[in-house]
């Protein structure tokens, strides 16, 4: 014997639609979510938040142009070696135009 729910399921019996299928439709066709906070006291404005949240699948967002993540160092290792080479020029040519300030000082020639 079996006894009613007290809660109707979420979409109905059979009707097929389950979590997976929602997330692939949302990140296939992209979701954006905006919104702003704003804080007022007696006409003076305190505080602004500005939201904006997209969810997306990665080929959806690199369609629309969206591709931050590549080019930040905490989320690349592509990004964060071009980082780490960029930082070594700078001082490699920093160090060059110290030692032609410096009279007298003669670099040492490095070992090939």
């Amino acid at each position: 014997m079996t006894t009613p729910s007290r809660f109707p399921e979420p979409y109905g019996q059979g009707s097929g639609a389950n979590l997976a299928d929602i997330l692939e439709r949302v990140l296939d066709k992209g979701v954006v979510i905006a919104g702003d906070i704003r804080i007022n006291l007696l006409d003076i404005e305190l505080l602004t938040v500005k939201l904006r949240l997209i969810v997306a699948s990665v080929d959806k967002a690199k369609e629309m142009g969206i591709d931050w993540w590549e080019t930040d160092p905490a989320l690349s290792s592509r990004a964060r070696r071009d980082e780490l080479a960029r930082e070594n020029a700078e001082l490699r040519e920093r160090l060059a135009r110290l030692e032609e300030l410096e009279p007298g000082h003669r670099a040492p020639k490095e070992a090939s």
